[in-house]
């Protein structure tokens, strides 16, 4: 079938289930690792576009799947703002230092340049993905302003009250993000993404009262510029728990992505026919084929008739088994 997650969340189709798995192209995959050996830059990697191509449609040679995600990253507009990003193993990534004045002087001629190899990359992919969705993405403004200024994964080092302590800078910041966002989605779809996913990846670490200010107002901006060019938005404000509910209500994205810690019954009875999209623990596919069936048949039998594309509530972890994914994908299509 054609063009199933553009039928989902802009037709609300419920009589076909479309799915497609977040990091479905990595570590987990022997042939990315080969690729990845070779290529220990990981920067360097997500600006070649022939090797972009070869990975983002590594899962889709192997799997029924129904869209491929651009094999790229989140931190590509902090590099293509000029701050230093490098991947470390076991630790990932570190930024370099925030020059806040290069950063806001960024031309986006500058910009695009620096990120041109993203784009053709996504050219690449579009002109041999016949029939399926092709998906862009960005951070979130929040999450992206929190690596930095962290200059690393908040996982073990976080305090809001030292992000926001400048709020002169924040505010100068922040509205840079969302305008080279803005410009690095124009870009995606311009290449050929027909789809946009926002990761907001760390919102779960803000204060509630918070949540308007740094996550829901800066992405309704965003939201509302990639409407401006008919082309749909899922939403995944990670970690945000019952507040997913005031998302939807300011935001109204086109499609939500839940986490994992989202009870998908409670989710569906309270977002007024928003398509869904994920929530399976990516854990659950390390255990035994019965744990996953039961877990898997859960959101199906959920979202039996409401348009939902089955996904999981985080990325594939490294450890999962290929077998693994091609066992869940047959669940789900066998059972519609």
């Amino acid at each position: 079938m054609k063009d199933t997650l553009n039928n989902c969340i802009k037709n609300k189709i419920s009589s076909y289930m479309p799915i497609w798995f977040m990091r479905q192209a990595g570590r987990y995959l022997p042939e990315f690792r080969e690729i990845r050996k070779k290529n220990t830059d990981f920067i360097k990697l997500c600006l070649n576009p022939n090797l972009v191509n070869e990975i983002t449609l590594q899962p889709l040679k192997r799997f029924d799947l129904d869209a491929a995600i651009i094999f790229s990253d989140i931190l590509m507009i902090p590099y293509g703002l000029g701050q230093e990003v490098v991947f470390k193993k076991g630790i990932g990534p570190i930024l370099g230092e925030l020059n806040i004045e290069k950063i806001i002087n960024t031309e986006p001629e500058d910009f695009i340049k620096k990120l041109l190899p993203v784009y053709q990359g996504i050219e690449k992919v579009k002109s041999e993905l016949s029939g399926k969705n092709l998906i862009g993405f960005v951070g979130a403004p929040w999450t992206l302003l929190l690596y930095m200024i962290n200059k690393e994964s908040p996982k073990n080092n976080f305090d809001f009250n030292k992000i926001n302590k400048d709020k002169i800078l924040v505010n100068e910041l922040l509205k840079k993000i969302e305008d080279m966002i803005c410009l690095h989605i124009d870009k995606q779809i311009e290449a050929g993404a027909d789809i946009i996913q926002i990761f907001d990846s760390w919102a779960g670490l803000l204060p509630v009262k918070e949540l308007p200010i740094y996550c829901y107002i800066p992405i309704l901006k965003i939201v509302e510029h990639i409407k401006s060019k008919k082309i749909p938005t899922i939403c995944f404000p990670k970690g945000i728990g019952d507040n997913y509910v005031d998302f939807c209500n300011t935001v109204k994205p086109d499609c939500i992505s839940i986490d994992y810690d989202i009870d998908p019954l409670w989710i569906k009875e309270r977002v007024n026919g928003i398509p869904i999209q994920g929530g399976l623990d990516p854990k659950i596919l390390l255990q035994e084929k019965d744990i996953i069936k039961k877990n898997s048949e859960k959101y199906l039998n959920i979202f039996k008739d409401y348009p939902y594309i089955f996904n999981l509530g985080h990325g594939v972890l490294p450890e999962i088994k290929p077998e693994m994914i091609e066992y869940v994908i047959r669940i789900v299509r066998e059972k519609k």
